[in-house]
């Protein structure tokens, strides 16, 4: 009988996921894996979110790649690594019938209808869908206009010169997506929100686009 199971093992996949479960198989790579959910980040993104120094995160990047769980993208002199969904489906499918280690995947297509209420602009309207699943980011982008494209799409849910506490302007943010820290910095970098002199509150500017207003 054991011959005949051990027959039927096509080796090279199993060799392919002993190798996948071997680096996933770190409480810090599947930290990363889970953080790439939300979107592509760089090392240095997320060596900050993981406390960590940067080269210990491109090790543990290191290690992931090799299998396809996660993409590499360069821009300039940076790169940016997201989760290859396609594969995880494929790891998804190929351990299907062990039910302790089933994955739930939503195979339905994402709905952009949303977009229609928007009165904006078709570039604003390309770079949300572009950005975006089912009204969460998926990639936060680094080119200026699209990434105030983003930011005035966020600040639409805050209402105008009210005083909001740090954790009331991440829980807006989570909503769209898991870095509130990262996009908290930026509204306040690009001037949409403002902190008090106690650095504990912040105050909604305001739009600052005519096709968001």
């Amino acid at each position: 009988m054991s011959e005949n199971v051990r027959a039927e093992i096509d080796e090279g996949k199993f060799d392919d996921m002993l190798m996948i479960f071997k680096a996933l198989g770190d409480q810090t790579r599947l930290k990363i894996v889970s953080l790439l959910i939300d979107g592509e980040r760089n090392v240095g993104e997320l060596a900050q979110l993981l406390d960590l120094t940067e080269p210990t995160v491109s090790h543990h990047l290191s290690k992931l790649r090799p299998t396809g769980i996660v993409r590499l993208r360069f821009d300039a002199n940076q790169r940016f690594y997201s989760l290859n969904t396609d594969t995880m489906k494929k790891i998804g499918k190929s351990i299907i019938t062990l039910d302790a280690f089933r994955f739930d995947f939503d195979d339905s297509e994402p709905d952009y209808s949303w977009l229609d209420a928007l009165d904006i602009n078709d570039f604003a309207k390309k770079t949300l869908r572009d950005c975006t699943e089912n009204q969460r980011l998926i990639t936060i982008p680094r080119k200026r206009a699209k990434l105030i494209v983003v930011l005035e799409w966020l600040v639409s849910s805050f209402e105008r010169d009210r005083i909001y506490t740090e954790r009331e302007v991440n829980e807006i943010i989570k909503k769209r997506h898991g870095d509130s820290a990262g996009l908290r910095r930026d509204l306040v970098d690009m001037g949409y929100l403002r902190r008090d002199k106690s650095g504990s509150k912040y105050i909604f500017e305001g739009s600052f686009l005519e096709y968001f207003q």
